[in-house]
């Protein structure tokens, strides 16, 4: 019998992890939501992911959101 994760960012990339929450909340809102240029100025999703690859601080905040809104957020296969 398989036992599945509970974390909800096991198996995930950051990659995914970002595509789903601009998916799920656009790019203005996860700017509100957190307050980093790389959402505010232009945001791309190679822009947003080497910050994020390079601030430990941000990347946590983004996945914490991830967290917020795993319900929410649809699976894609």
């Amino acid at each position: 019998m398989e036992q599945k994760s509970k974390d909800p960012l096991h198996g995930k990339t950051l990659e995914a992890i970002l595509n789903a929450l601009v998916a799920h909340l656009g790019w203005a809102e996860m700017g509100y939501r957190i307050r980093i240029n790389c959402f505010l100025d232009t945001p791309s999703i190679n822009s947003s992911l080497k910050f994020l690859r390079k601030t430990p601080w941000a990347r946590k905040k983004v996945e914490d959101l991830y967290i917020e809104f795993d319900k929410e957020i649809p699976e894609s296969k």
